[in-house]
């Protein structure tokens, strides 16, 4: 069982689960961190760059809040690019007695998001404004112009925000978008052209590359 709602916090998603019976997740990039608690253990997981399968225990229940548009380097006091590919506790990032009241909360949602909001620091406009133009499909040099930064600038800001760079960034977006349209029912040739890939050859590659398996078997889970 999965579902989500917004949260109070901008660029934020709060989300829980229930882990069923041989149940596997395959968890794609999404360009966003999370703040989870998981059966009163509570960490983050960092921003992936390539898929993660989750397997956990029947009935693992987890809370949690998925910060998008670089929003959670700013609560959590640490660039994303720390993070990238890596689950770290969250005591390892705030003070442990402020995690302790987290792990033991009778609500874990809305402690959590009470923590969050606590520690809340204006995300960098740029860098919202780059995961739009991002996920909208512009090229990393048009977006870049767009934003009156040089490549440098971006890339460094990218990295403090996201945990890597546009490029990065915007294949990662790229690959949402696919996934999207393909479960929509589009064949893939279709896909490959309206989520702005080369050809449907380029479009296998990085599904491949980036989810760790074929289109048609990331659609058939």
């Amino acid at each position: 069982m999965y579902d989500e709602r917004a949260s109070m916090l901008p660029h934020v998603v709060a989300w829980w689960s229930s882990a069923r019976a041989g149940e596997r997740k395959r968890i794609l990039p999404d360009g966003c961190l999370d703040i989870i608690w998981r059966d009163g253990t509570v960490f983050v997981a960092g921003p992936d760059t390539t898929a993660q399968v989750s397997a956990m225990p029947v009935g693992t229940r987890c809370f949690a809040l998925r910060f998008g548009s670089g929003t959670g380097p700013g609560v959590l006091g640490v660039p994303a690019s720390e993070l990238v590919d890596a689950q770290v506790p969250l005591d390892s990032l705030w003070p442990a007695a402020a995690v302790r009241r987290l792990a033991e909360a009778a609500d874990p949602l809305a402690a959590l998001e009470a923590a969050a909001a606590r520690r809340w620091r204006e995300p960098d406009r740029a860098m919202v404004a780059l995961a739009g133009a991002a996920r909208r499909g512009l090229p990393v040099g048009a977006i870049a112009e767009r934003l009156e930064l040089s490549a440098r600038q971006l890339q460094r800001r990218s990295n403090l925000a996201f945990g890597y760079g546009p490029k990065v960034l915007h294949r990662v977006y790229r690959l949402q978008r696919a996934v999207a349209l393909a479960r929509d029912g589009q064949p893939f040739a279709a896909v490959s052209a309206d989520a702005g890939y080369a050809d449907q050859a380029h479009l296998a590659r990085e599904v491949r590359a980036m989810a760790g398996v074929p289109l048609g078997a990331l659609l058939a889970v």
